[in-house]
């Protein structure tokens, strides 16, 4: 199925969940955000998010710098 992350379209597995999403992408939960459709998912509930068709999904990680 196709799911756009961060503006650019891919595609996943059927019952692809946030958590195998990012584990896909290399990210861990640590000072990463992730929104699905506009609301953001909790790191403690990714295993349980199951992405939909056309999912907008927008991930964000924290940089540190000064």
């Amino acid at each position: 199925m196709k799911v756009t992350v961060n503006g650019e379209e891919c595609t996943v597995a059927d019952g692809t969940t946030v958590a195998d999403l990012m584990e896909e992408r290399g990210l861990t939960n640590e000072g990463t955000a992730v929104a699905v459709d506009a609301a953001v998912v909790p790191s403690s509930t990714w295993s349980d998010h199951v992405l939909s068709e056309g999912a907008q999904v927008d991930i964000l990680t924290a940089v540190q710098g000064g």
